[in-house]
């Protein structure tokens, strides 16, 4: 975890040395005024709202040790979406009270600032609704279990409602623990949560959560643009119905591991690329689209099927081929547990 810590007078430069000491062995970055300056603090003048931006980006946490209106002041500049800001902690000099004031939820802010009380010996204040009232935080879970949170919307939405209500849930994988408090199984309704790697809608409202467990193997001619390759996925997508926050990774021969095209195209969509030998793609168990073409350019039957399989378990799209670009896409084991 990388963390980005501020503190503000004497007392304070304290209280961090001992936030210091709990958070040891992650990224850190330790900022205090410059006549608080101390052995591995950054010393830092009267600093100015561009001075706390790069931070913001960078840290996955602020903690600030000082008053929540210090807090507040200096990251309002820089507050965009609860999808990517890093969660922010207020911690008073004296290590009475830890303060999530930014993504309790989404970015850990709660749970960091009950982790950090724990250790200090301090009162953690959590203000969030579903929190306080003991309730299923949706997104707090989907965050803690790294789906992708379709909408935000929906997700306000199926927070407010299970305050009040229950909310019904469905899932394309199996749901192995006991459902939480305020939900219950169901696939249709003014509102619901969906579990799936498809872009389904089953409830007039739907909070579409998607896990990241599909694998796009791709296999491609020589040059092929990356154009032509996002064209070819685009294609399989809307054909089969997947949502492309599934995808965890591409996977592709190492023939291919230079291929610009293809990794124009990792690069664009934000998708880590893995490489196998033929041998390692021909051991592959199964049975897969061969193609004697194939076979002698690459020394295995096929590529793309057998690449996405490679850690996965079903594969859900058979080898799909357009101008020039072959794709397959398969799917890990993966269950639903809410403990």
């Amino acid at each position: 975890m990388k963390i980005a810590l501020f503190a503000y007078s004497r007392q304070g430069c304290k209280t961090a040395r001992r936030v210091l000491e709990h958070f040891k062995g992650n990224e850190i970055q330790v900022f205090t005024m410059e006549r608080f300056s101390e052995a591995g603090f950054a010393p830092i003048q009267r600093p100015s709202p561009s001075f706390y931006g790069p931070l913001f980006d960078w840290a996955d946490a602020l903690i600030f040790v000082g008053s929540c209106g210090i807090a507040v002041r200096e990251i309002a500049p820089h507050v965009k979406s609860k999808l990517t800001d890093p969660a922010v902690i207020a911690v008073d000099e004296l290590a009475r009270f830890t303060v999530p004031l930014l993504s309790g939820h989404i970015g850990g802010a709660n749970a960091l600032a009950m982790e950090l009380a724990d250790f200090l010996g301090a009162t953690p204040v959590i203000t969030t609704a579903t929190d306080i009232h003991q309730k299923f935080s949706v997104d707090a879970w989907a965050a803690s279990q790294g789906l992708h949170i379709a909408s935000l919307s929906a997700a306000k939405h199926v927070s407010a409602r299970i305050l009040e209500a229950t909310v019904p849930i469905c899932s394309d994988f199996p749901m192995v623990t006991p459902l939480p408090g305020g939900t219950v199984e169901g696939t249709s309704g003014e509102i619901g949560i969906c579990i799936s790697c498809g872009k389904r809608e089953p409830f007039d409202e739907t909070l579409l959560l998607v896990p990241p467990v599909l694998h796009l193997g791709i296999g491609c001619r020589r040059g092929t643009s990356c154009e032509a390759i996002e064209s070819t996925v685009n294609q399989v997508f809307r054909e089969h119905g997947i949502h492309p926050k599934a995808i965890r990774q591409v996977a592709s021969i190492d023939l291919k591991a230079d291929e610009a095209g293809l990794l124009e195209f990792c690069k664009k969509w934000e998708l880590p690329a893995v490489f196998y030998s033929a041998g390692e793609l021909q051991a592959v168990p199964g049975e897969f689209t061969a193609s004697e073409r194939v076979l002698r350019v690459t020394g295995v039957d096929n590529v793309c099927e057998r690449a996405a399989m490679i850690g996965a378990e079903t594969l859900l799209v058979r080898k799909t081929a357009m101008d020039g670009v072959t794709v397959a896409i398969a799917q890990e084991h993966w269950e639903v547990c809410f403990a």
